[in-house]
């Protein structure tokens, strides 16, 4: 490779930030996005084929596709859904059409890469806003007078805290912006069986456009963004991360609807949010920074040296957890992230407690 790659590479190692993959076979799972324990099931979908030979536009679109996008809408109260690959492509792929030249984004500063990415992909001005701050998402929105675009997350997964949606709303209503919001971590963890924070406080209406992923919550593969029949039709015509990709097999389609209207989801949410209960109840440290709901627990140490040690600790413990470093969080913010499920047991929970209490 060429030095500079090679030098940045080294950069990595010296500072302890080198990522890897990893494997955690036999580990007890703290660090899986897989919140309500779906992701080792068995659907009951039947498996009609295992490629789809196309992207959606030539061959790759099925009945089964169809008729999982529309129970879907029907299940997110909205009037159209239309699946991506992922939550990357879907952020990517709405984000780098639908705002236009001479548009104006505004993003929460710690919005996830994916619709960073988008963005640079687009003709549209994009600045962010200060995390979670009213006040200065306020500010920006009275200084232009176009067509403004609100983007934020209803969970953020590296600081397990909440927008406050509500209050967001209402400004994008005064100022006439399109709201935005990727549920991709809230969606099947919070709201009435798993519909999500935008629906838990009534905001479906009043939200342009909702991003929800299945292969979080859904222990599935793939995303789909919610809207309008209008929505759906643009991206169709427009986002080249739907136009031109090979769409997923018809049977994700179908499983990817069967976990989003799982008659299980109340149960599996009333078991993690127990265990999460239990976990706030027993454990403290200054460091905790998450809201207390959330299925995202962030220990911050804002030590890179102090981060690896206490990983390892619990690695060596059999616990699988991960360390974050940045670029992914700010420098002297380095943090463990700790992920919680309906699966976990109380005994797992309490064993991760004590653990922890011995290192931290």
């Amino acid at each position: 490779m060429d030095q500079k790659l090679v030098n940045k590479l080294n950069n990595r190692v010296k500072e302890g930030t080198l990522r890897s993959l990893s494997f955690f076979d036999g580990y007890t799972d703290f660090f899986s996005n897989d919140y309500l324990g779906f992701s080792s099931e068995k659907g009951t979908s039947e498996v009609l084929k295992t490629g789809s030979s196309g992207s959606r536009l030539i061959s790759g679109n099925s009945l089964g596709a169809i008729k999982s996008e529309q129970a879907i809408a029907d299940f997110f109260n909205v009037e159209s859904a239309l699946m991506f690959n992922s939550g990357y492509d879907a952020n990517v792929g709405f984000f780098s059409s639908v705002p236009q030249r001479g548009d104006l984004v505004l993003y929460d500063e710690l919005i996830h890469a994916s619709v960073r990415d988008g963005l640079r992909m687009s003709f549209a001005k994009f600045i962010s806003f200060k995390h979670n701050d009213i006040e200065d998402l306020k500010t920006k929105l009275e200084k232009f007078n176009g067509v403004v675009y609100v983007a934020v997350e209803g969970l953020y997964s590296m600081d397990g805290d909440i927008a406050p949606l509500r209050n967001i709303s209402d400004l994008c209503q005064k100022y006439g912006a399109y709201l935005v919001v990727d549920e991709a971590h809230s969606a099947g963890v919070f709201g009435r069986n798993g519909k999500g924070l935008t629906a838990a406080i009534g905001l479906e209406k009043e939200v342009f456009a909702r991003l929800i992923t299945f292969g979080k919550s859904y222990g599935s593969h793939g995303a789909a963004i919610l809207g309008t029949g209008d929505l759906t039709q643009f991206l169709v015509n427009f986002s080249r991360a739907f136009i031109y990709t090979t769409a997923l097999p018809e049977y994700v389609y179908k499983l990817n609807a069967e976990r989003a209207i799982s008659d299980s989801i109340g149960s599996r949410q009333q078991k993690l949010h127990d265990n999460l209960s239990f976990f706030r109840s027993n454990f403290f440290h200054e460091g905790l920074i998450s809201e207390v709901n959330s299925p995202i627990q962030v220990l911050q140490i804002g030590d890179i040296e102090e981060v690896n040690k206490l990983s390892v600790c619990l690695q060596s413990n059999k616990i699988a957890v991960k360390p974050i470093f940045s670029p992914t969080v700010a420098k002297g913010k380095e943090r463990l992230r700790l992920c919680f499920h309906a699966s976990n047991t109380i005994d797992e929970i309490q064993y991760l407690i004590d653990t922890l209490g011995e290192v931290c």
